[in-house]
């Protein structure tokens, strides 16, 4: 136990916190003044969860000490931007210790300082750590004190002191010059090469080569890909396998995948996350759960799959509105949350995997034994997905029922691995062309570059007129089908896109001729 100590009245004590606005940290600044009298005074734009502090830091002080009879005023600064959490819990318990000259804080005054208090104590973990601890390390702190479930998501960053906290009497004896905080080793900062194994293979899949390739292409050049089939065809298997074949993250990716998923409370272990984010929101979800938002804004499922894939199974059964924000993303790449005192950018390079049925029925229209399906009502179940979101849909491809000598016999199918060995060297010849740009694959192509890099000659110039002519298609899938003609090329080795590049290419835009038939 401390003992009682009379402090002076207006001793003012400051330390370093933060707080997390989109995917990125910003520097707070936790200031504690004491004066004479009982009263709690919190200032600084605080939300409910930080005002409701004073009960947590009360009860978690007196179960090692004396409350301090004094009256306290603590702002968090800057003062106009707003604060939500209780992550602040921990420096402000420390700071109100500090000004009642129940502590020395100059041990850790060069620390920057976050974690929830429970009544008892405990210190529990928080969201954001990650972009936390890469600002602290900006601003030149000397380390990072955090929950000890935060310590090894943070300890990934080289450069900067991680000192993990069980209980706030662990905080204070440290700061008291008895070691009892954890001290964390850098953990590295390389994503692993190989992942943890994978869950779903392509070598489960009979048959289905067709789409087995498209979906190859699609994960060699980063194109959106949409599976139009029957029900039990297969789309969704297909689907929850197409991550496995993605190339490696890199480093930069990893990071930024760490940053997003750790803001979003998502991150669950420590480390870098290395296998590239797979999510699949069910077609009920709003427009905001998809891009994000909230008086405090989050990110939504199309930042959270940022350098990894969006599944919408059965397209057209979302809320047509709810689509239609797809369109800014799919082309930016960024989703743009204005907010009357601020605006937040949240990253949305992502590839958009979706399926959907033919037809109201489920099935063909020009298959035998199926119910009939009158054009008009075909037009207006097609019409839910609107042309313009569908030309931001690099390849179209049907899945047609597999035949039971596929499924009954034939040899062994090939490996995620094995055919994530095509798709790195595609990615490869794509990274060395778009070395100086801002951009690493075929589906990132701006106008100017699919003309430096998709030229094409005098046949498949031939095969495009006629597409075009006989369906109608617009510039955009013009060049979409170029730069899947592209991706073709590079996963032939091929220097130049020929006619037979780009004849695959064409077909797959299956949505483009029902459309227009």
């Amino acid at each position: 136990m401390w003992p009682r100590v009379v402090p002076s009245c207006g001793m003012i004590v400051k330390l370093h916190s933060a707080s997390v606005i989109g995917v990125d940290s910003l520097p707070i600044t936790v200031e504690v003044s004491t004066s004479k009298g009982w009263k709690w005074h919190l200032v600084g734009l605080a939300d409910s969860a930080v005002r409701e502090s004073y009960y947590r830091i009360r009860a978690a002080v007196r179960t090692t000490q004396r409350w301090p009879n004094f009256q306290f005023t603590v702002n968090l600064a800057p003062a106009d931007l707003r604060k939500e959490g209780s992550l602040f819990d921990l420096p402000i318990a420390l700071a109100v210790l500090a000004a009642s000259e129940r502590i020395d804080i100059q041990p850790l005054a060069q620390h920057l300082l976050v974690g929830e208090l429970s009544l008892d104590g405990q210190l529990r973990p928080v969201k954001g750590v990650l972009p936390m601890t890469l600002m602290a390390k900006a601003r030149g702190l000397r380390g990072v004190v955090v929950p000890v479930e935060n310590a090894t998501e943070a300890a990934v960053v080289d450069g900067i002191e991680v000192l993990g906290a069980h209980h706030l009497e662990e905080v204070i004896q440290e700061l008291r010059g008895v070691p009892a905080l954890e001290r964390m080793p850098h953990k590295g900062a390389a994503p692993a090469t190989n992942p943890e194994p994978l869950r779903y293979d392509f070598n489960e899949v009979r048959g289905q080569s067709a789409v087995k390739r498209a979906l190859e292409i699609a994960a060699a050049g980063g194109h959106n890909i949409l599976m139009v089939g029957p029900p039990g065809t297969g789309k969704t298997m297909l689907a929850r396998r197409f991550s496995g074949i993605l190339p490696p993250m890199t480093l930069e990716e990893s990071l930024e995948t760490t940053k997003i998923h750790s803001v979003a409370g998502l991150k669950s272990t420590g480390g870098l996350i290395t296998r590239r984010p797979f999510r699949h929101p069910h077609h009920s979800c709003s427009a905001a759960s998809l891009v994000g938002g909230g008086n405090f804004p989050a990110p939504g499922e199309i930042t959270l799959a940022h350098n990894g894939v969006l599944f919408l199974d059965e397209l057209p059964e979302f809320q047509r509105s709810v689509l239609e924000v797809l369109r800014q993303p799919l082309e930016d790449r960024t989703v743009t949350i204005a907010r009357a005192r601020y605006t937040v950018d949240f990253p949305a390079s992502f590839q958009l995997l979706a399926s959907m049925n033919p037809s109201p029925t489920g099935y063909f229209p020009s298959d035998p034994g199926t119910q009939y399906v009158s054009p008009t009502d075909l037009q207006r179940y097609l019409n839910r997905i609107s042309g313009p979101l569908l030309d931001r849909i690099d390849m179209h491809i049907e899945v047609r029922p597999i035949r039971f000598e596929e499924l009954d016999a034939g040899p062994e199918e090939e490996s995620s691995t094995e055919i994530r060995c095509r798709v790195a060297k595609a990615r490869e010849i794509q990274q060395r062309r778009f070395a100086a740009r801002p951009f690493h694959c075929n589906a990132q192509m701006e106008r100017s570059d699919v003309q430096t890099h998709c030229d094409i000659h005098r046949a498949a110039k031939a095969l495009m007129k006629q597409a075009i002519e006989s369906w109608g298609l617009s510039v955009r899938a013009h060049d979409r089908i170029l730069k899947v003609a592209r991706t073709i090329a590079d996963l032939g080795a091929s220097e130049k896109v020929e006619a037979e590049h780009v004849a695959e290419a064409i077909q797959y835009r299956t949505l483009d001729k029902l459309l227009r038939n």
